[in-house]
């Protein structure tokens, strides 16, 4: 008997093993045809009862947006009358309100309403905020106001994002598939999960000054062409992205302002019109003096002003100097040239003469003889 209950002991001691998977059973959804990320299309007839709770959203909207909100409302409306919605504008306030009625079946619609007047105060079309309501387009609304504090930064770094004639906005939608809007302070966004991410990242990194726009551009390009090719599907892509560095970029120095020395007695007071009167011997002055040398003084004023607008106006008389063209230089070295050339010509004729008429000196004019009479005086001799 003892051996047996020393037996028993021992079993209970011992631990029994556990088998994995005992309660691993088959389940119904455990189907490989079936898509657990597929998001399906709401069918009333799951929730027929309707809600129970009525909630509720409202949202402010600009001034500048009162009009178009007027023009597109019954649009609005509409769309949302489809889901059981009911919707407000109150111009007096200047909200829009968004709240569930007894016809809502869809509990998840009245956040996609929200959402949908968030967009349309944020300056969307309402052709574009109503593709909010569908099931497979989410939105991202990203403060960009605040990240910056100078206010010429953050225009210059926003004007990076849209780039000239919106050509990396639109690079942008094409590689990220969604619907971005600038405006003021915020971005606006709409798309996938997958594409509101890599919007978000891009424009975060561009206002912050981390990377540029274009860079993230030429990284989305290299991941859509990757993941094109399935044998690199399981592989890392660091190796084929490119590695932007950021360049050291000389800033201009703050000039700081050199500290007076510290004095514990206040800075004198400066004169006052009494004071100043008093030095120029004006304060003892009567009246009519006073106001004679005023009229004296503006009387100096006024021939200035004079002589000057008289100046301005003589100005618009003076005749602007001519242009001179090329060819009248052209023409007028020429003219040069002709004139150097013809007096050089000139003075080696002078001298070619000279030297001709040495050489054909007479050696018998220097001999002693008689002279012969010219005709001329035996004329006059007659």
């Amino acid at each position: 008997m003892a051996d047996e209950e020393n037996l028993t002991v021992n079993e209970e001691l011992i631990p029994k093993p556990r088998h994995k998977g005992k309660h691993d059973k088959p389940k119904p959804w455990d189907d490989e045809s079936i898509d657990h990320w597929k998001i399906e299309k709401f069918d009333p007839s799951w929730n027929q009862s309707g809600l129970l709770e009525v909630s509720s959203f409202s949202t402010l909207f600009p001034q500048y947006r009162e009009k178009y909100l007027q023009e597109c409302w019954p649009n609005v409306k509409g769309a949302l009358k489809e889901h059981g919605i009911a919707c407000e504008l109150n111009l007096v306030e200047g909200s829009m309100t968004v709240s569930t009625t007894m016809k809502t079946r869809d509990p998840y619609i009245i956040v996609k309403a929200r959402d949908l007047i968030k967009l349309l105060s944020r300056s969307v079309p309402a052709p574009q905020a109503v593709k909010i309501l569908n099931d497979e387009m989410q939105c991202d609304i990203i403060k960009i106001g605040n990240m910056v504090r100078n206010k010429e930064r953050f225009v210059k770094r926003r004007q990076y994002l849209v780039g000239p004639n919106s050509s990396t906005l639109k690079a942008l939608e094409i590689l990220t598939g969604c619907y971005i809007l600038v405006q003021g302070n915020t971005v606006a966004a709409m798309g996938s999960f997958k594409g509101l991410k890599q919007a978000r990242r891009v424009i975060e990194d561009c206002i912050l000054n981390k990377m540029h726009p274009l860079h993230h551009i030429k990284i989305l390009m290299l991941k859509r062409e990757l993941a094109k090719n399935p044998a690199l599907a399981s592989e890392n892509w660091d190796r084929f992205l490119p590695q932007f560095k950021k360049k050291n970029v000389k800033q201009k120095k703050v000039q700081s302002k050199e500290k007076k020395p510290y004095t514990p007695f206040p800075p004198p007071q400066p004169p006052s019109k009494i004071d100043q009167q008093l030095e120029s011997g004006e304060y003892f002055l009567s009246d009519k003096k006073k106001m004679a040398k005023q009229w004296e003084e503006k009387q100096v004023k006024q021939a200035e002003k004079v002589a000057e607008n008289k100046k301005k106006r003589e100005e618009a008389f003076v005749p602007p100097e001519e242009p001179k063209t090329h060819n009248q230089d052209v023409s007028n070295v020429d003219k040069d040239d002709v004139t150097a050339m013809a007096s050089s010509l000139k003075r080696k004729a002078k001298e070619f003469r000279k030297q001709k008429s040495i050489d054909k000196i007479d050696a018998e004019e220097f001999i002693a003889g008689p002279s012969k009479p010219s005709k001329k005086k035996s004329k006059s001799s007659r």
